[in-house]
């Protein structure tokens, strides 16, 4: 009689993928503590990487927010890159104090990212440093960063991913009944290889009304790359602001397709919107008194 001995493999096979029991002299927090410190100390960056990322999922205490923080001098990108990310869902005062640091990160990517996560926590910093990339060498934006800095920000792609980012936020949307909400658009500059730095400013800072944000858009509008101009068309339109079509209108004969048909159809957007206004405002006729 022959007996198998497949079961007793599998099972053999099953065990040894299962985490060590933990030890009587060492308590549950002391183990999960163990676990994480080893896969932050660890040779493999992608290792260093998911503890950072589980980190997210952590309580906002100044500890965590300091394993966290002496993560951001980690000499793999891609892992400090996920510090931000994981700073920015710790909200508290002091992670805002990390990310703050982390603009000053030498790699564009890593200073990106802590400026999209201030920007997300309403931080002034961040919507600063987004304006620094956005602008020209102008005296609004020539203190933030040096001008290695921003000029390695604007020619920086725009990830896929900060298009989540956006949609997340609701950035750009138009709660508006009648008018789109330009997600298809986002969406295809935000993923398009040819996408800089700048446009992603542009677009993140789409809501933002305030006179120095507008400003920053219509000098975008005359930026030699496409992806810019069709950005800051895009912003603009979103805006629903009548009174900026004549504005954009000139982008209606760009020579870059992306941002000539941007333009057309925010024109016409933004005329409907200035149809209403007046349909709105126009005094109705007196209505004619009964006869006897």
């Amino acid at each position: 009689m022959r007996i198998s001995l497949a079961p007793t493999v599998s099972l053999l096979a099953f065990s040894a993928c299962l985490p060590a029991q933990t030890s009587d002299s060492v308590s549950p927090k002391e183990q999960c503590k163990q676990i994480i410190d080893e896969a932050l100390h660890d040779k493999n960056p992608d290792t260093r990487m998911q503890a950072v990322i589980a980190l997210s999922l952590a309580n906002a205490s100044d500890h965590w927010v300091g394993v966290l923080d002496g993560m951001l001098s980690d000499k793999d990108v891609p892992v400090r890159i996920a510090v931000v990310s994981s700073l920015g869902d710790l909200k508290s005062k002091k992670t805002t104090e990390s990310l703050k640091k982390a603009l000053n990160d030498d790699v564009p990517e890593v200073s990106f990212a802590a400026a999209k996560a201030l920007f997300a926590q309403g931080d002034p910093a961040g919507k600063d440093a987004l304006l620094a990339v956005l602008e020209k060498e102008t005296k609004t934006s020539s203190g933030f960063f040096t001008t290695q800095k921003r000029d390695a920000l604007r020619l920086l792609h725009t990830p896929g991913p900060l298009f989540y980012m956006v949609v997340k936020q609701g950035v750009g949307f138009a709660p508006v009944p009648g008018l789109g909400e330009g997600v298809s658009s986002m969406h295809a500059l935000l993923v398009d290889p040819g996408t800089s730095g700048r446009a992603g400013a542009a677009l993140l800072l789409g809501r933002e009304k305030d006179d120095q944000t507008l400003e920053a858009l219509k000098d975008a509008l005359s930026d030699k790359t496409w992806s810019v101009r069709a950005a800051a068309v895009h912003a603009i339109a979103l805006r629903n602001d009548p009174s900026l079509k004549d504005v954009i209108y000139p982008l209606s004969l760009d020579k870059a397709q992306g941002v000539r048909l941007r333009a057309a159809v925010g024109w016409l957007r933004l005329d409907s919107i200035a149809k209403k206004k007046r349909k709105a405002t126009a005094p109705t006729a007196p209505t004619a008194a009964p006869r006897n």
